[in-house]
Formats: C-alpha cells, sequence, structure tokens
C-alpha cells in the first residue's frame, strides 16, 4: 500500500488511492473513487463511487464528496464544507437518475462549512468564503461570499486578495509573489507563471 490508512477507515474493494495520500479517522471511501497523489482526508470524510478527487487536494474533517462531484488537482475544501448532487430532494421520491455533476476546478478554495449546489463549476484558484452558498459558475480567481454567494473581488493563486474592483479593466499583483493578473471584459487572467 503506498499510503497510509488509519485503522478506523473503511476503503471498499475497487477504489483507486494515489501514492502519498492519507486517509485519517473514520473515513469511507467507495469501490468506484478515483483519488490521485498526495491527497489528504480528514476525519470523518465521506468518498462516494462516481467521484474524483486531483492530486494535492485536501479535504478537511466532516466533508462528503457525493458521486458526480470532482475535484481537479489541488482543492481545498474547508471543514464541514457541503457539496450536494439534486437539485430538488424528497424523501419520498428517488432521484438517482437526476444527480447533476459539480466540478471544481484545479486550485479553487472552497471554506468552511460553505455550500455548493449541484451543477456548477467552480473555476480555476476561484475562493469562496466561510459559509457561502454557491448556486451558480463561478469565474477563476474569483473571490465570492454570502447567501447566496456573491462576488467581492480577486484572489492571486497563492490566495491574496488582488487590488482589482470587479468590474473595472486594469492589473494587479499578488502581495505576496508579485505575479501579475490583468483583468479585460470580466475575467481576470495571469499573466506571469509563479505557481
Amino acid at each position: 500500500m503506498s499510503y497510509s490508512k488509519h485503522e478506523s477507515a473503511i476503503i471498499d474493494d475497487g477504489a483507486e488511492i494515489g501514492d502519498g495520500s492519507r486517509v485519517w479517522h473514520f473515513v469511507h471511501i467507495c469501490g468506484g473513487a478515483r483519488i490521485g497523489k498526495g491527497v489528504s482526508l480528514g476525519q470523518n470524510v465521506f468518498v462516494g463511487n462516481k467521484t474524483t478527487i486531483g492530486d494535492n487536494c485536501k479535504i478537511q474533517n466532516n466533508v462528503s464528496i457525493y458521486d458526480n462531484v470532482h475535484l481537479e488537482e489541488g482543492v481545498f475544501c474547508g471543514p464541514s464544507m457541503v457539496f450536494t448532487n439534486v437539485y430538488n430532494p424528497r424523501s419520498l421520491i428517488e432521484r438517482k437518475n437526476e444527480y447533476r455533476t459539480t466540478l471544481v476546478k484545479r486550485g479553487a478554495t472552497l471554506g468552511a462549512n460553505c455550500t455548493i449546489i449541484c451543477g456548477v463549476t467552480i473555476g480555476e484558484f476561484a475562493f469562496v468564503g466561510a459559509g457561502a452558498v454557491v448556486n451558480e459558475n463561478v469565474k477563476p480567481y474569483a473571490l465570492m461570499v454570502g447567501v447566496p454567494a456573491r462576488q467581492i473581488g480577486w484572489m492571486s493563486e497563492y490566495g491574496e486578495r488582488l487590488a482589482l474592483a470587479i468590474d473595472a479593466e486594469g492589473e494587479a499583483s499578488c502581495p505576496h509573489t508579485n505575479a501579475i493578473y490583468q483583468l479585460r471584459n470580466g475575467n481576470l487572467t495571469k499573466l506571469n507563471s509563479i505557481i
């Protein structure tokens, strides 16, 4: 076994877990799950069958990665944040054939206790604040807060807030790495590579 596993964790036959990953207390990983290298799954995490978790993701305590949720490389899921996979659930009506796919792209951060409503895409290096409820697609590098979530700014790949207005074109640098970001036509791009 090329990953570490606490004795209380349950890993069903067929699950794929990459080298150097760490599976902590009371985790349950279903047999269809695909988990990359260097992933950390905190206490009481659940990973469903139809899921993928990319390399170097960090899933904090009490997070459930349900079917049809896909995380690219380097995604951070804060403690007790929530994914859904059915838009309008009812206990008396089975809707497993209505699961909506949720995609969280490379480097995104999902803060503690936030909720991601199924069917959305969270862009690269987006930052969802603690407690926010996301029910629409999120642009790359967007800083999202509130219920429902709204964009209040932009974040660098390093995780620093950029000095750019949401709707004003221009350039800004990350205060930590000095990487330059450019805002044009409502979309942010990085002009030079640091990470």
